[in-house]
Order: C-alpha cells, then sequence, then structure tokens
C-alpha cells in the first residue's frame, strides 16, 4: 500500500514556519536565529533524530558513523580554530615586542605618526608606546631599522 504525504503550497509553508518562528519566540523572547550551527547544535540535531526515529526504519549503520564522523570532525576544527587564534596571539605578541627601541610609523585613520617603540603590552591585542601613546600593533605600518 502507497501512502503518499500531502505536499504543502508555498504559502503554507510560510504560515508554518511563522507559527513556528511565534511559538519560538512566545518560549524564549531573547532569542536570536544564529547564521551557524556550532557543535552543540550538531549533537542535538543528532540526538533529536535517534529519538524520533521511525523504530519500523531505524537509522542505518553507515548514515549514523557518517554523522558521527561529521561532529568529530566539527570538534576537532573548533579545536583548531582556537589554537590557530591563539597562535596568531603570540606571533603578534612576539612581532611587538622585536620592535622595542626601534622607529616605527604607525597609520591610525588618515593621521600618520612616526615614533620610538618605548614599551610594548603583551596579550590578544598588543600594543606599543610610541611618543606618550598606547597603540595597537595592528596599526604599524613599518619598522625601521636602528
Amino acid at each position: 500500500m502507497d501512502v503518499s504525504r500531502p505536499m504543502l503550497s508555498s504559502q503554507e509553508k510560510a504560515e508554518v514556519e511563522k507559527l513556528v518562528n511565534d511559538f519560538n519566540i512566545s518560549i524564549n523572547p531573547s532569542r536570536q536565529p544564529q547564521q551557524s550551527l556550532g557543535k552543540d547544535d550538531f549533537l542535538s540535531i543528532l540526538i533529536t533524530q535517534l529519538k524520533y526515529q521511525d523504530p519500523t526504519a531505524p537509522m542505518e549503520d553507515k548514515q549514523f558513523i557518517a554523522q558521527m564522523a561529521q561532529f568529530s570532525t566539527l570538534e576537532q576544527m573548533t579545536g583548531m580554530a582556537k589554537d590557530f587564534s591563539k597562535l596568531t596571539s603570540m606571533f603578534m605578541g612576539n612581532e611587538a615586542t622585536t620592535s622595542l627601541g626601534k622607529s616605527v610609523e604607525i597609520i591610525e585613520g588618515e593621521k600618520t605618526i612616526q615614533g620610538l617603540v618605548e614599551a610594548v603590552t603583551r596579550g590578544e591585542t598588543p600594543q606599543v608606546l610610541v611618543n606618550g601613546n598606547f597603540y595597537n600593533w595592528e596599526l604599524v605600518s613599518k619598522v625601521f631599522a636602528d
């Protein structure tokens, strides 16, 4: 026996989507839609999928393994992104430190500032002290030899 699913018109789909959005907002008014999914979202979808699967047609092993592999890959990529961010901060801090005692050129908006680096701060956004003011290292356009 062939049981076909009824197809929704585009107007009906829009109405259903509006009802779902209104319901979600009524549950949590401060909730804002996101443009990307994280690892928690992926795991939540997978658990929901397993919870509501048809017992007469369970998810195939291959499909489940593929989804778990995707989750593992997502987890590893998230960790790598954090590590690369830390590495970038380290390189910037090291680069700023090597400019200590050297002349630099800083471009801040339309203003160009030249002076000697007197001090350097470390951290995620290193800063250099030039002419009595601190500037983000990212604003330094040139470093001159002693």
